[in-house]
């Protein structure tokens, strides 16, 4: 068949290539796909309405289409089998008939031959289904070009502007680099601010929490304002300190979507200082809270506690409980990591937070139990009674778990045994075949002990014969004497 021409097709290459930021190559790979795709829809038609379709799933993996940019068209190649009888001829050729072009051709040789169908005969369903499935593989190039190009980013933190909204989702674009194309990134409804206001056009700084890909719809980007790497992103851009690495962020709790509406984000940071000279606090918070403020407009108002790290966990509990005045901090379990703050009675709402809020961050900062109890009606013999009930019903749970655990290991022990006990009686046929092995192998080791123990019997045997044939010698020459 003759080149089936596509006028302009170099140029319609070059500009899908530039409006979809994608090589040329890779533009060309899913023209050739989509014209495959086009030639199956074609074939099939032809049976629409006479019989079913008798073309299986992979009928056509021997069909390749190859482009011609610089004539600006296209072929449909098959690959064929020779053979003596031609069973499909959509996969094999008679040697008789490829014997008329090449005479050495030989059965089981692969020929390659143009099976173009005119441009006419193409139809258009076929080139619906063309147009169809490329812009579906350009999709899924772009797709795929994206999570190359956003898995292994360096910075997490982008500047996102808003474009749409889907559901509850807000449609984002985003881009990785300087001079990169903007591409889209879903920002969940569990994800958002409360303070935010999703306009048209707006950008905020979002955090890429995942590159993943989602079923039937490829690589998709997906960004958080609710995480906690984002506000460690604002404070080591604010706070030169951390750039520096004479302060570290240690710790960071944040409730960015409150339970309740009352209760508003607040997040609770635990800093250390690597130079004793430098305070860590103040240089998060900066001059007049300068630092800090930056931090908390670019999180539209929400509140945060920048805390003092310390070794001494009761030091490190009363300082995460901040702004509240702490007492005294018991650790009545340390091996359960409880603790007991006491506190006055006017800082007893302060501590615990509205809702909780602010004694729920401080666990989770310091990852200790902790117990609010007001100081002026602590009675510390009841409180320790009540803690040794607790730290005994946790000692035996921890036993019923540790025996549960050793008497399932004792179970799968026996299980195991029982199994080889049976593939002994009953074995398996890869056992038979192990055992087949084994026992060759065997056989071959005992046959070479028995080569090497036959030579020195051997040796033996000649030596008995000559010393009786020495004595059966020695009467006869004494009569000769």
């Amino acid at each position: 068949m003759a080149l089936v021409l596509l006028p302009g097709l170099a140029n319609l290459i070059e500009d899908i290539s530039e409006e979809k930021k994608l090589p040329t190559q890779v533009v060309e790979s899913a023209l050739r796909e989509a014209l495959l795709k086009g030639y199956e829809r074609y074939r099939r038609t032809l049976y629409l309405g006479i019989s079913e379709d008798p073309f299986e799933e992979d009928y056509f993996s021997n069909f390749d289409v190859a482009l011609d940019v610089d004539e600006e068209g296209y072929r449909v190649l098959a690959s064929k089998i020779i053979v003596e009888e031609v069973e499909s001829e959509d996969h094999q050729i008679a040697l008789a008939e490829v014997m008329q072009v090449a005479e050495d051709a030989q059965v089981g040789d692969t020929v390659v031959l143009d099976v173009t169908p005119e441009k006419d005969d193409f139809g258009r369903m076929a080139a619906a289904t063309t147009k169809q499935v490329l812009a579906q593989k350009l999709r899924d190039q772009q797709r795929r070009m994206i999570q190359e190009e956003f898995a292994d980013l360096e910075d997490p933190v982008l500047t996102a502007r808003v474009i749409r909204f889907e559901r509850q989702s807000v449609i984002m674009a985003v881009s990785s680099g300087l001079g990169r194309p903007e591409v889209e990134a879903e920002l969940p409804r569990r994800d958002q601010l409360p303070n935010d206001n999703y306009r048209a056009n707006a950008t905020f700084k979002v955090f890429l929490k995942e590159v993943s890909e989602v079923p039937r719809r490829g690589p998709q980007l997906f960004v958080s304002r609710s995480n906690a790497g984002l506000v460690v992103y604002l404070f080591e851009n604010e706070v030169p300190e951390i750039q520096e690495g004479s302060v570290r962020i240690v710790a960071v709790a944040r409730e960015a979507n409150p339970p309740s509406r009352s209760v508003g984000p607040r997040t609770k940071v635990a800093v250390d200082s690597v130079e004793r000279e430098v305070d860590p606090v103040g240089a998060c918070i900066g001059a007049r809270g300068s630092r800090i403020q930056q931090v908390v407009n670019e999180l539209r108002g929400e509140k945060i506690d920048v805390i003092r790290w310390s070794q001494d966990p009761g030091q490190y509990i009363a300082n995460s409980l901040s702004p509240a005045r702490v007492e005294a901090v018991r650790l009545v379990d340390p091996e359960g990591q409880h603790a007991h703050v006491l506190v006055p009675p006017d800082q007893l709402s302060l501590a615990i937070g509205r809702e909780g809020q602010n004694v729920r961050l401080a666990a989770r900062l310091t990852g200790w139990k902790i117990d609010i109890k007001n100081s002026t009606e602590y009675d510390q013999a009841s409180e320790d009674n009540k803690v040794a009930e607790l730290i005994a019903m946790r000692e035996e749970d921890e036993a019923l778990q540790a025996e549960a655990e050793a008497r399932l290991m004792a179970e799968q022990a026996l299980r195991a045994e029982e199994d080889a006990r049976l593939r002994e009686l009953y074995p398996l046929p890869e056992d038979e075949e192990e055992y087949a092995e084994g026992e060759a192998a065997y056989d071959e080791q005992a046959y070479a002990e028995a080569e090497a123990n036959s030579e020195p019997a051997a040796e033996t045997v000649d030596e008995e014969m000559s010393e009786e044939a020495t004595t059966a010698d020695a009467p006869a020459e004494d009569e000769a004497r």
